[in-house]
């Protein structure tokens, strides 16, 4: 029995071994190839002369680029920026190789990524190439409503005989603990600040209130009817129809998407690529369609995107400066400290923001934000950066999919605001979150006591709950905290602090309506901001755009893999996957929770909208 154990030890430990030495054998394989990164860069796929340039949607797009360069190795193919597509599609439409664009595949939206906001800029971009005169083919097979709203702009829209449009109409179906927090004898005590300021429901209810009710129910018909009147123009139909096949099957087969004209064809994918190989001269051969994927296509193509191309400003303006305009992203969570990837951490934010306010050669700032908010000091800190850089350079902001409460206060300072008609943004409202154990740790026999040299020394304890005299303390703390809120959106914004008020409360709007509020100054997408911060800085055509933070090169991202190494899962599938990763995300948002003084601002952790 010993000789077993020892021999099986022995064999554990040179597995491990194995593995480990296996491991860095890989890693130094992908450094070595790394290095000759330039040298394969030379065999990138040329495009032939009336190519259609493949637009293969199964990504999620984000608004920053990936945080990873993975130089000749493509990499990221889970995710698309959204820069990269806007810019392909503009060079595309001036480009003679190109005779037309192909979308393919299944968005798979992830955190903040595909949200309807840049969707729309996605579209705008596919509408000004088709307006340049080239054809847009797409085929789908089970196309949500985010897939089909980019299909929908194309010419020639076929579905797979065995497929359907998953287009329901929009949801909203946010998760309550209260009954497990009670269940398992924690204590939430809550202060806050805005009738509408919902975050914190999902702590102290079993259901939605009514002021969250109309508030979501408002929002979702506002991003509807403008999907509906995104598409019916295109498909040659009315909102009113599209609604009545959608209310009708709410799962769209192939017959019923013809007949509702939602599509032009029903089709298998050989006969859309033969018709492909028709139009770019290979029809009979075995050749596959002249293409190029639009990842690929972008690496090479002519950046034409960066010059002011504002359809009421014409082609170009006026202006010979020279410079930069930095595009710095706020996507994630707003979060004390430096952050995580995916995080906007106000320590590491402000830094950037301060050496672009410091750098002379960076003429204007583009703030990019996707972020339902977060720490209420965090936002402070960035926000305290914009205003610094406002006096010294212009600083325009685009909202992207999100851009509410510390969203919002980080974007209400700038020159000028643009957002898209579906952006989610205001939520202009504080709150704050107490937790105690004191029921739960009892149950296991688990009791505390104190010794304390002051009144409140304790107040932040988890292990009872908060005295009236202390949560009256933390009121006053959230009630200051949305009275600075208040009296900075009113500042910025030239509103009197009653109008602020009337508009505040906790509310989320939509980015039409906050338009009308005063709350934004134009609709509009990042390449609306790039060429007015271009305008205000007096640059006219002659700049370029550089974007943070910046990512890293892949021998970067190795060594921290090396330092961090830990395994990852593999995105699983299924209903119970499903609901792990809803699960994981509620529990990444609660991490998240960081502000020193435990106030927030940020939208309601459950407005994910499907």
């Amino acid at each position: 029995m010993k000789n077993f154990f020892t021999s099986m030890l022995g064999a554990l430990a040179a597995l491990v071994l194995f593995s480990v030495f296996g491991f860095l054998l890989f890693i130094g394989f992908l450094a070595a190839m790394a290095s000759l990164g330039g040298s394969m860069e030379k065999s990138a796929p040329t495009v032939e002369r009336g190519a259609y340039l493949v637009f293969d949607l199964s990504a999620n797009i984000s608004d920053a680029p990936p945080p990873v360069d993975f130089g000749p190795f493509g990499g990221g193919g889970e995710t698309l920026q959204l820069r990269t597509i806007t810019r392909a599609l503009h060079a595309a439409a001036h480009d003679d190789r190109i005779a037309g664009v192909y979308i393919t595949g299944e968005l798979s939206p992830a955190a903040f990524g595909s949200g309807y906001a840049a969707l729309k800029e996605v579209r705008g971009a596919l509408a000004d190439f088709k307006a340049a005169g080239k054809p847009i083919a797409a085929y789908l097979t089970h196309a949500t409503t985010r897939s089909y709203y980019l299909a929908s702009i194309a010419g020639e829209l076929a579905l797979d005989p065995y497929g359907m449009i998953i287009m329901p109409g929009l949801a909203s179906e946010p998760m309550f603990y209260a009954g497990t927090f009670e269940k398992f004898g924690i204590g939430v005590q809550v202060t806050r600040v805005g009738k509408y300021k919902s975050a914190v429901e999902p702590f102290i209810r079993r259901d939605m209130s009514p002021e969250n009710r109309e508030e979501v129910q408002k929002l979702l018909n506002d991003i509807w009817g403008g999907l509906l009147g995104d598409i019916a123009p295109g498909r040659d139909l009315t909102p009113e129809k599209i609604q009545a096949t959608v209310d009708a099957e709410g799962l769209i087969r192939a017959e019923a998407a013809k007949a509702g004209g939602l599509i032009d064809r029903i089709a298998y994918r050989d006969e859309v690529y033969d018709t492909l190989k028709a139009l770019t001269g290979r029809a009979g051969t075995k050749e596959a369609f002249k293409q190029i994927a639009l990842t690929d296509y972008a690496k090479q193509a002519k950046d034409v995107a960066d010059g002011p191309r504002r359809k009421d400003k014409g082609s170009s303006s006026s202006g010979s400066g020279r410079g930069r305009i930095a595009i710095v992203y706020a996507e994630g969570e707003i979060v004390d400290g430096e952050g995580e990837t995916g995080e906007v951490g106000g320590s590491k934010f402000s830094r950037e923001l301060r050496k672009l306010r410091q750098d002379e050669n960076v003429k204007a700032v583009v703030l990019r934000i996707n972020s339902p908010g977060g720490s209420a000091t965090a936002s402070e800190v960035i926000g305290r950066e914009v205003r610094l850089t406002k006096k010294v350079k212009p600083v325009v902001v685009s909202m992207g999919s999100y851009a509410a409460s510390g969203g919002y206060w980080i974007a209400a300072y700038g020159d000028r605001i643009f957002a898209e008609s579906t952006t989610i943004t205001g939520s202009i409202g504080v709150f704050g979150l107490q937790f105690d154990v004191k029921k739960l740790a009892n149950d296991f026999g688990v009791t505390f006591d104190s010794v304390k040299t002051g009144k409140f020394a304790d107040a932040l304890t988890i292990s009872r709950p908060k005295t009236p005299e202390e949560l009256a303390v933390l009121q006053r703390m959230v009630d200051w905290i949305y009275g600075e809120f208040i009296g900075k959106v009113a500042e910025a914004r030239g509103l009197t602090r009653e109008g602020v008020e009337a508009i505040a409360q906790g509310r989320v709007w939509s980015g039409a309506d906050a338009l009308q509020n005063g709350l934004v100054d134009e609709i509009g997408g990042l390449d609306d901001a790039i060429a007015f911060a271009a305008e205000k800085a007096g640059l006219g055509g002659n700049y370029r755009v550089t974007e943070y933070p910046r990512q890293k090169e892949l021998l970067e991202a190795i060594q921290e893999l090396l330092e961090h190494a830990a395994p990852r899962a593999v995105r699983a599938q299924g209903v119970a996957a499903e609901i792990a990763r809803r699960i994981e995300g509620e529990l990444k948002t609660l991490r998240a929770l960081n502000d020193p003084q435990g106030i927030y601002a940020r939208l309601p952790y459950s407005l994910q909208i499907r």
